[in-house]
């Protein structure tokens, strides 16, 4: 199979980019053993699945026999590049803005590109009927970023992520396993951060510990979106006003003044999720969050957390220089009317509204 038709033909599926690369034991070993440092130092938080997963990580032949290669693609999600990093920073400093990551506004990614990925293994199967096909994207266990690097579509930046230098890094990552035997592309391990540590000192919590290495559990992404618990108490006031994701290490990287348009419509914000109040999401009852959010990734924290991370944002709001009396007596009233019932049916949310009520009478 030639690797440009295989690269034209998923670009008209509407990827951004797509990669080949021969499945290397020695490089999915090593992976799998700093994946394995690094959990067990404690910094995966509440994330075990990616323990239990290692041998599937390390060997994709568990989860497609006889696989040889991999078809890596990337997928642009920014709706509108010019002067997001300016925006995205002005919603972070306006009290009463409601900050959601820009990858979540639109609709979920994972069954966007999945099921490209899987026409795109249509097409394979179609060129070459004797090889199987099997679409990965994020939640399935393989090492996307060390994949993609492999395959040169980017290096992994200090921020973990993949960057690169036509797009920065804004996209999402998708694996095509295949049991064809699929040449390397062009690739190169050499990063082009040099000296630059700009996503290191941006993170609101401190969560890098160094270069390439994230503490999860001080993680905003992390924080609102995988942990189910209640929010470190230490942590609450960093959040700001993020109820889910963080931008914060992308906003700051110079690479992602490259970063490109998204080409699928899939990807527009959705419900103004761009420009909304705390306190218009805050009103959003079970069944208004379940309506509105389907087909989105921030379907899966559920109705509590979702409370739960826009009572911290309220909290931090009321904290805010410059927040209006009238909003800030509008947040405290909302957080007041919902407390009795969130202790008689969310005690998760009722806690955090007990802090964020706290923070309003310390302002």
């Amino acid at each position: 199979m030639e690797p440009e038709r295989l690269r034209a033909q998923a670009l008209a599926l509407g990827f951004s980019e797509a990669r080949t690369v021969p499945l290397d034991p020695p490089r999915l070993a090593r992976a799998a053993e700093r994946l394995a440092q690094w959990a067990e130092a404690g910094m995966a938080g509440e994330m075990g699945h990616l323990l239990r997963n290692l041998d599937l990580r390390r060997e994709p032949q568990r989860l497609l026999p006889n696989a040889q290669s991999a078809v890596v693609v990337t997928l642009d999600y920014l709706p509108r590049p010019e002067g997001w990093a300016e925006r995205e920073a002005q919603r972070l400093s306006t009290p009463g803005a409601a900050v959601v990551s820009v990858y979540a506004r639109g609709r979920d990614y994972h069954r966007v590109a999945r099921q490209r990925l899987a026409r795109l293994g249509e097409w394979m199967q179609g060129e070459c009927p004797d090889e199987a096909t099997r679409a990965c994207v994020d939640s399935a266990p393989v090492f996307e970023v060390v994949l993609a690097q492999a395959a040169g579509l980017g290096w992994q930046g200090k921020n973990t992520l993949l960057l690169s230098r036509s797009g920065g890094s804004l996209f999402f990552l998708g694996v095509l396993l295949t049991t064809a035997a699929l040449p390397a592309t062009t690739s190169t391990d050499a990063s082009h951060c040099g000296e630059c540590t700009a996503c290191l000192a941006a993170c609101p919590t401190g969560a890098f510990v160094a270069p390439h290495r994230l503490d999860a559990r001080r993680c905003i992404s992390y924080l609102t979106i995988e942990h189910a618990g209640s929010i470190p108490v230490e942590l609450r006031p960093l959040l700001g006003q993020r109820v889910y994701g963080c931008d914060d290490c992308q906003r700051v990287c110079p690479w992602n003044k490259f970063a490109r348009a998204a080409a699928l419509p899939d990807f527009a914000e959705r419900h103004g999720l761009g420009g909304a109040s705390l306190l218009e999401l805050w009103g959003w009852t079970e069944a208004e969050f379940l309506e509105r959010h389907r087909g989105s990734a921030i379907l899966r924290i559920g109705y509590a957390r979702w409370r739960r991370n826009l009572a911290v944002g309220l909290g931090n709001a009321l904290g805010m220089s410059g927040i209006a009396p009238p909003l800030a007596q509008a947040i405290r009233a909302a957080l007041v009317k919902a407390l009795a019932q969130e202790e008689a049916t969310r005690p998760l949310v009722a806690e955090h509204i007990r802090w964020a009520l706290e923070c309003g009478a310390e302002a």
